[in-house]
């Protein structure tokens, strides 16, 4: 589902002619299956975030390859990687990215805009997906109307509508007390035993972890997985 080969990064930091070269992945290698959910784990700044921005192609690797669903999008330029996410990705962050100014159905519906889908399906659709995270009473209301647990439960609806094979997380539950930690982990679960979603998740939390089928560690300039090591760096 998500293959990684020889993936290496580095940042340059300063003035143009004068940049220090800040190496952060040396020749990652990670095999992430179809219907897994694997957590990658480590301390700030040691290299888990930049991962992730490469396998969503945020950013672009100085090597390697990306392989993801069968499809090599190592070289694919803005254009092809916004069509790619729009269809085999769903995301959910820490902060929820929800658009203060929409209604939380609006948020919720705006990738079918974005595909085209026409308005009574969006309608049916949105609908039914805000019935699937227990908010369709809410729908009319805005972010800033909604504790955070039900602000992320946005954030999964939208991430959710398109229906993506593959849902990568970014700290998920770095925002929600322990009640609301629980029960977002207990539906990450649900959606992965129910539809077969790949979730790779990036935590610090081992109660996050803890579900996952498998751990991938970054720690002290490497990456662990099962029984290989990967050196990272940064």
């Amino acid at each position: 589902m998500i293959e990684v080969n020889g993936l290496s990064h580095e940042f340059r930091i300063g003035q143009k002619g004068k940049e220090k070269v800040v190496p952060v992945l040396h020749h990652v290698d990670l095999h992430v299956k179809q219907g897994e959910i694997a957590a990658i784990v480590g301390k700030s700044g040691s290299g888990k975030s930049t991962l992730l921005n490469l396998i969503s192609g945020y950013i672009k690797p100085v090597s390697g390859m990306i392989r993801i669903n069968g499809t090599d999008v190592t070289s694919f330029n803005e254009g092809q990687w916004a069509d790619f996410r729009l269809n085999q990705m769903g995301f959910i962050f820490q902060s929820f990215q929800l658009i203060p100014s929409m209604t939380a159905f609006e948020n919720v519906e705006l990738p079918l805009i974005l595909k085209g889908v026409n308005e009574k399906e969006r309608q049916k659709q949105t609908q039914g997906m805000l019935e699937t995270v227990g908010l369709l009473e809410y729908g009319g209301h805005y972010p800033g109307e909604l504790s955070g647990g039900q602000q992320q439960r946005v954030s999964i609806a939208r991430a959710l509508i398109v229906h993506p094979p593959i849902i990568l997380a970014d700290e998920p539950t770095g925002s929600l007390d322990s009640d609301n930690e629980k029960e977002l982990l207990a539906f990450i679960q649900k959606l992965n035993r129910e539809r077969g979603i790949t979730f790779l998740i990036i935590t610090h939390d081992q109660e996050v972890a803890q579900i996952a089928h498998r751990t991938i560690e970054i720690a002290d300039g490497f990456v662990m997985e099962g029984e290989s090591v990967y050196e990272v760096q940064g």
